[in-house]
């Protein structure tokens, strides 16, 4: 009898069990995210904005960033999505030069997941620009017009921008993202990409039925 009711223990535990594998418990204001004391203007109201501020050397941005590509290829019809380089050290400088050299030169989609490769998996040492020069024409790119484009005025200014959204944002570390100009959800320790991802959605429908009403 008592080997037949623990049969039926185990059962019933293996059926919870299965029954939560890949469910999310509802997110939490002040665990999972936090509202922004200061709202900041999006560039279009009418959509709903997603940056991602990211750091190339940051390992968990690296781990993030392929979940984040998957998420981008059924990203909904409404959400606008842009990258960040955040800069809380002066040597995080050259990976934000070099995110915003590759976006004026419309090479996002060419570099952008290179670069993480590159950094993570060969050691490459962007803060050098001879190394980081010499890399990029090994890409195919013109490596003059990169370096005319990474120490120029327009860089700088950029540079002096993400500067300004980091204090607007009230970021304390990356990889984080700011939603409609309101929320800002980090990556949780302990959390998996996944949890990342569930909480961007999450969010996302929160402001979307916010617009709606």
């Amino acid at each position: 009898m008592q080997m037949n009711r623990l049969l039926a223990i185990i059962v019933f535990s293996g059926i919870v069990l299965i029954g939560m594998t890949g469910t999310h418990a509802e997110i939490v204001v002040g665990q999972d995210y936090k509202v922004l004391k200061n709202p900041q203007p999006t560039q279009d109201k009418s959509r709903i904005e997603v940056i991602e501020f990211f750091w190339y050397g940051c390992p968990h941005c690296n781990q993030l960033h392929p979940h984040i590509k998957d998420w981008l290829k059924n990203k909904p019809d409404d959400v606008d999505f842009r990258y960040v380089p955040a800069i809380f050290r002066s040597n995080w400088i050259p990976g934000a030069k070099t995110f915003y050299t590759i976006a004026t030169m419309n090479a996002i989609e060419l570099l952008h997941d290179r670069v993480y490769h590159a950094v993570h998996d060969a050691n490459l040492d962007i803060n050098d620009e001879s190394v980081l020069f010499n890399w990029i024409g090994q890409q195919g790119v013109d490596k003059e017009k990169f370096a005319n484009v990474y120490n120029s005025f327009t860089t700088q200014n950029q540079i002096a921008r993400s500067n300004q959204m980091m204090r607007q944002y009230q970021l304390t570390g990356v990889p984080a993202f700011v939603i409609d100009g309101q929320y800002l959800t980090m990556n949780r320790k302990g959390g998996t990409p996944q949890d990342t991802i569930h909480t961007l959605n999450e969010i996302i429908d929160m402001v979307r039925k916010s617009k709606a009403q």
